[in-house]
């Protein structure tokens, strides 16, 4: 009788997460987020229906979102702060030149 030891592998979707979500921080803001949430849940979704302990990754997904929501939200802040300063900074810009 030989024994086979059971084979875990790593989820590839969550090694996709990960690398996006590093990605998304040097050179794709945008794409490499929403790449990133999207594989990192389909990776988590996977691993949970797995066999038990048969796949792992369920960290790298994690942090594969983790880091594509931030990066999302930082973009949001930004966009936000941008038009902020164009209808504000406008605003007082004419106020200052009209002399009022």
């Amino acid at each position: 009788m030989s024994y086979q030891p059971a084979t875990r592998t790593t989820n590839a979707l969550a090694i996709v997460s990960l690398v996006f979500g590093i990605l998304s921080w040097c050179m794709l803001p945008l794409v490499g987020a929403l790449v990133a949430i999207v594989c990192g849940h389909l990776a988590r979704g996977e691993i949970r229906r797995a066999p038990l302990g048969a796949q792992e990754g369920d960290a790298l997904a994690v942090v594969g979102m983790v880091l594509g929501y931030v990066q999302l939200a930082c973009m949001a802040l930004a966009t936000l702060f941008f038009v902020a300063a164009l209808v504000f900074g406008l605003g007082l810009g004419a106020h200052f030149l009209n002399g009022h």
